[in-house]
C-alpha cells in the first residue's frame, strides 16, 4: 500500500510532511531517508498552533482529512454520504488514511521522541487557530478514526465530521479577508485568527437595534428571505460590535463572515463565485462604509446589492456600518454644480439610490447622559469595580468631557483606565 495510490485526497497543505512521514513508514517511495527529527519538529510546530494532544500522528492525519477541499468532502459537506463511485473512490482512499493510522509510531527511531509524540501534552494554552469547539472535535476526531473497525466505520466518522462541521477553511474558520493577488489572477478569501469574542449580552443598550438585527439574520440563517443591512449612526455606539456579535452567536449554526474593503468592492463577483455552492450562510462586512464624492467605487457595491445581471446568491448577505446615512458625501457646493445640470434630479438619485439598497437600515444614536451612566455602571459590574456609584458616575462624566463625548466606546474606556488604575 502506498499513498502514491491515493486518489482524491491528493494535493494536501501539509503534503511534505505528509509523504515524508509516510516514508519513514514504508507506505512511500523516497529518495533518500527523511529526517525523522526534523518531521518530528514540525509535528510539534502544528501541535502548539493548534493546540492538539495525545498521538500527534492521528491528530495531524485528522486535520489532513478535515482540512482539505475536494470534489468528495466539499459534496459531504452539502449532502451527508456522497453516494455512488465518489463514494467508492473514496473509501479506497480511506484504505490508506486507516493503515496510516493503524501504524504505531512508537515503532520509529529515536523511541523516546516518537514515544513523547505517541502522547503529546499541551501546553494548556489552546489553539492559536481554531476555537476550542473546532479544535476538540478534531482531537476527537482522531480517536475515533484510530479506534475504528473498518474503513466503513472510518469513513463514517470522517462523513460525519463535514456534515457537522464542514471542511476546509469555511469549516474550520469563522472570519474571512479577501487578499487581491496580481491582476488576472483569482482572489485569495483568507482566515482571520483570534476573532474577538463579542456577544449581545456584552453590549449595554439599544435593545431595539439589537432585536432587529438579530430578527433578520435569524431568517438568514434558518433560509428565510432576509435583507440587506446598513447600521449607521454616532461613533462608538456599538455598531461594529453588533456585527461581531452577529458572527458568535451564530457561527455554531452556519455563519461565516468575510471582510470586504471599498478598494477591493471590484472583487466581490470573485468572492461570490468562490462562495455560492458551499454549505454556509456568508455575511459580506463593510466597516465604516463611505465614498467621498469622486469616489467610484460605489457603483461595483450598487450592482452586487441590486441591479446588476447576476443574481446574488441566495447564501449571501451585505452588513455594512457607517457614520452616514446616505454614505456619499455631500456638499453644499453640489447643489451650485447641479444647478448647471439639465437633469439634476438624477444626479441626486444616483447619490442617494446606493443607501435605499439596504432593506434594512438600523440607527445607533449616542446615548444620553441617563444611558451613559447605565451603560458604565453595567460595565464596571461586569469588571466586579468596587467604586461608590456617584464616584463612578462623576469620574465618568469627566472622562468623557475629555474623551470623545457621550458613547459606549467612552464608556468601555474609561472602565479599561479604572481597571488600569488597580
Amino acid at each position: 500500500m502506498n499513498i502514491n495510490e491515493l486518489i482524491i485526497y491528493r494535493n494536501l497543505e501539509y503534503q511534505e510532511l505528509f509523504k515524508d512521514m509516510a516514508c519513514l513508514m514504508g507506505y512511500a517511495d523516497c529518495d533518500g531517508r527523511p529526517d525523522a527529527f526534523h518531521c518530528a519538529g514540525q509535528l510539534v510546530e502544528l501541535a502548539v498552533n493548534y493546540g492538539f494532544e495525545g498521538n500527534l500522528w492521528h491528530c495531524f492525519l485528522a486535520f489532513c482529512l478535515a482540512n482539505n477541499e475536494n470534489a468528495y468532502t466539499t459534496t459531504c459537506e452539502i449532502t451527508g454520504a456522497a453516494g455512488g463511485s465518489l463514494d467508492r473512490l473514496a473509501r479506497e482512499d480511506f484504505k490508506i488514511f486507516k493503515a496510516l493510522f493503524d501504524y504505531d509510531i512508537h515503532d520509529l527511531a529515536p523511541a523516546g521522541m516518537w514515544n513523547q509524540l505517541a502522547s503529546y501534552e499541551s501546553s494548556g494554552k489552546g489553539s492559536r487557530v481554531f476555537n476550542k469547539r473546532i479544535r476538540d472535535r478534531i482531537v476527537s476526531l482522531a480517536v475515533k478514526l484510530k479506534e475504528s473497525a473498518d474503513v466503513e466505520e472510518f469513513q463514517d466518522h470522517v462523513e460525519e465530521f463535514y456534515r457537522e462541521f464542514g471542511v476546509g477553511k469555511f469549516g474550520l474558520n469563522k472570519a474571512f479577508r479577501i487578499v487581491e493577488k496580481d491582476e488576472g489572477q483569482t482572489v485569495v478569501i483568507d482566515p482571520i485568527i483570534n476573532v474577538e469574542h463579542v456577544y449581545f449580552d456584552n453590549i449595554v443598550g439599544y435593545q431595539l437595534q439589537k432585536q432587529k438585527l438579530i430578527e433578520n439574520t435569524e431568517a438568514f440563517v434558518e433560509g428565510r428571505e432576509a435583507n440587506n443591512v446598513l447600521l449607521f449612526g454616532d461613533a462608538g455606539t456599538g455598531k461594529s460590535s453588533s456585527v461581531k456579535a452577529v458572527l458568535n452567536e451564530y457561527y455554531s449554526r452556519g455563519l461565516r463572515i468575510i471582510e470586504v474593503y471599498k478598494h477591493q468592492f471590484r472583487a466581490l463577483s470573485d468572492v461570490l463565485e468562490q462562495i455560492k455552492d458551499r454549505n454556509y450562510k456568508f455575511i459580506i462586512y463593510m466597516d465604516d462604509l463611505s465614498f467621498e464624492d469622486y469616489e467610484l467605487e460605489y457603483k461595483y457595491l450598487k450592482a452586487i446589492l441590486e441591479g446588476g445581471l447576476g443574481k446574488r446568491p441566495d447564501n449571501v448577505l451585505i452588513y455594512a456600518t457607517s457614520n452616514r446615512r446616505h454614505l456619499i458625501r455631500e456638499k453644499f457646493s453640489d447643489k451650485r454644480e447641479l444647478d448647471d445640470e439639465l437633469h439634476n434630479n438624477d444626479t441626486v438619485q444616483e447619490k442617494l439610490s446606493l443607501a435605499s439598497r439596504f432593506g434594512v437600515t438600523i440607527y445607533f444614536g449616542s446615548p444620553d447622559k441617563r444611558e451613559f451612566e447605565t451603560i458604565v455602571k453595567a460595565l464596571a459590574d461586569r469588571y466586579h469595580l468596587d467604586m461608590p456609584e456617584q464616584e463612578l458616575y462623576a469620574e465618568a462624566n469627566k472622562w468623557e468631557l475629555s474623551h470623545g463625548g457621550l458613547s459606549g466606546r467612552t464608556a468601555a474606556q474609561f472602565i479599561t483606565h479604572l481597571l488600569g488604575r488597580k
